[in-house]
């Protein structure tokens, strides 16, 4: 099994059910971590699962605004997933690093995962 990870994404996008996060925004971390079953061994790309593919599809999506961040975990996942069949699993955690919530230290966020 390989685990390829995208960590410490940032992203300015404009999730959240109140008006003024839709209206200015927020600052949001993304990480992926995406299990691939091989045991070969690996030396071209095309035997694993670009990153760098990977990485447009979660900017795409973030680029988005929607309302609640359950449902940008499950549909990146879901995107993720059809992107090859030897994935087997695949782990989101949505950070929003600065919500709006009054006298409020530190960050909330998601994580959606499955497994085939």
């Amino acid at each position: 099994m390989l685990i390829i990870h995208l960590h410490k994404l940032l992203f300015h996008s404009f999730h959240g059910v109140y008006q003024e996060e839709q209206l200015l925004g927020n600052e949001f971390e993304v990480n992926a971590d995406i299990e691939l079953d091989t045991n070969e061994q690996l030396t071209k790309l095309r035997q694993t699962v670009n990153y760098v593919t990977v990485y447009e599809v979660i900017k795409q999506r973030m680029q988005q605004s929607t309302p609640l961040l359950e449902t940008v975990a499950q549909e990146l996942n879901q995107s993720i997933h059809k992107m090859d069949d030897r994935i087997k699993s695949v782990s989101i955690t949505i950070k929003k690093l600065s919500p709006p919530i009054e006298n409020f230290q530190g960050e909330v966020g998601v994580s959606y995962k499955t497994v085939i």
